[in-house]
């Protein structure tokens, strides 16, 4: 009989069950998968939404970094039981299915742990401040905070850890990690495994893709994760795509693009960031004393949740500044937003477009010159300039470069994923050029005036209006 004890299973809207295992029947010592999952430093990401501001525009996406990270543990399993064997015969000194299984499942549980309120927006505009980002900050929380549980984990649902082999929390931060220009060498094995997590197709984007898409109502299964599973498999090279799957890999990296275009960098969800960004920049000496690698037991109860309701309650502040910062925040929650979109142009850029040459690489420099050709009555005019870029063919180029490779069947040889024709026809990336104002009342001079800073009358693009 199958031992129903020792599993527990979570029912996802896009995976299906997604099985782990409970804590019940461990032998002396062991932690099991669900003791991490329950574990505060995970809950916590019940608290930070997925879709760090679109969710004030999409009404249904109210989905969490939670079930994201349960959705990418497994995913894990999903490719493992497809690539085991493939890494094995390629690197035989990998240690056991067990051993890699788990690693990847808690790495895909554990590679958004460090996130803090609105995602990658509080990268951006507080971690980076202390020279942190959610990756570095989650391998930290991973070694300090859970490693003493994690390297007590000896199964998950399908396989289990060797008795001479013990799970190393280390290589579970180094995971989460983007590659860095130089690094300690790793086992090759280890390193093909990262490609999983930072290559061009992840766990972590499969089902952030998947996920988003449903949530939000763009589509309810994007792009075939089974066939692109099938056609997946580690070469000598590293991770590789046959060419039978290539356009199944162009389906999912095009609707990634779509996305970004169509939710993420949706018109009024950049509003939001605009007027978050000048909030957040001013209320950040009373969101968070310092840097949270130094206060790690206050970051566990800094989630968005937390800051939202406490921002509002600013308003009863004693302190003037603090009163008036409430009394904004409460404008934003109720989407009272100051910008609006005027005009909006799309550029494309290709592998041999100078792209850092664009005047558009400078949101303030590309507002100056915007100003510089509007009438004179309007050159003092409240205007914001937004560059949200998109890039189609990721880790093409710099430190994480060479990790996804393709088999070419008709010449039975492996080449580098870009030198299919297909992939090279993709564009190298997107820029959405949107002008912001407080109203629409001049939209026509400053559509004009960005037509002519563009040169040749960029293309008229106002999705989602």
């Amino acid at each position: 009989m199958r031992p129903y004890l020792r599993e527990n299973l979570s029912h996802d809207p896009v995976h299906g069950y997604i099985p782990f295992t409970s804590d019940k029947e461990l032998e002396q010592g062991e932690v099991s998968e669900r003791q991490i999952i329950d574990h505060p430093w995970v809950q916590r990401l019940r608290f930070i939404h997925q879709l760090q501001t679109a969710w004030w525009v999409y009404p249904t996406a109210e989905h969490t970094r939670f079930q994201h990270v349960i959705g990418v543990m497994h995913l894990a399993s999903r490719f493992i039981s497809e690539l085991y064997p493939s890494l094995k015969e390629v690197c035989p000194d990998c240690p056991s299915r067990g051993y890699v299984e788990t690693l990847l499942r808690m790495a895909g549980l554990l590679h958004d742990v460090g996130h803090g309120p609105f995602g990658h927006f509080f990268d951006e505009h507080f971690l980076r401040d202390f020279g942190l980002t959610h990756e570095t900050l989650g391998a930290a929380i991973i070694q300090r905070e859970l490693a003493p549980l994690l390297s007590r984990i000896r199964r998950n649902p399908n396989s289990t850890v060797e008795e001479s082999e013990q799970l190393d929390p280390e290589q579970i931060a180094w995971l989460i990690q983007r590659p860095k220009g130089t690094e300690e060498p790793r086992p090759k094995w280890l390193r093909f495994l990262r490609s999983l997590l930072s290559g061009i197709y992840t766990i972590d984007n499969l089902d952030f893709v998947l996920r988003d898409a449903f949530m939000s109502g763009y589509s309810q299964r994007a792009y075939d994760l089974e066939r692109l599973l099938h056609y997946s498999f580690f070469s000598e090279h590293g991770l590789t795509i046959h060419d039978k799957g290539i356009e199944t890999l162009i389906r999912f990296m095009t609707v990634k693009a779509e996305l970004f275009r169509t939710i993420y960098f949706h018109r009024t969800v950049r509003a939001i960031d605009l007027a978050l960004k000048d909030l957040f920049l001013d209320s950040k000496p009373f969101l968070f004393a310092g840097s949270p690698l130094a206060n790690l037991g206050e970051y566990l109860h800094f989630t968005e949740f937390s800051l939202l309701v406490d921002v509002q309650r600013w308003t009863s502040s004693a302190d003037e500044r603090q009163r008036e910062l409430g009394r904004r925040w409460q404008q934003l929650i109720a989407r009272q937003i100051p910008w609006v979109a005027v005009c909006q142009r799309s550029l494309v850029y290709s592998q041999d477009d100078a792209e850092q040459a664009s005047i558009f690489s400078d949101n303030r420099f590309a507002l100056q010159k915007l100003r510089d050709l509007l009438p004179a009555e309007l050159k003092n005019l409240p205007l914001r300039v937004d560059i949200a870029r998109t890039t189609f063919r990721p880790h093409t180029s710099g430190p994480a470069a060479g990790q996804n490779f393709l088999y070419d069947s008709a010449q039975n040889r492996i080449r580098p994923l870009t030198a299919h024709e297909l992939f090279r026809r993709l564009p190298l990336s997107h820029r959405l050029c949107r002008i912001y104002a407080a109203t629409n009342e001049h939209a026509g001079p400053i559509s004009r005036a960005l037509d002519e800073l563009l040169g040749a009358g960029g293309v008229d693009d106002l999705t989602n209006m």
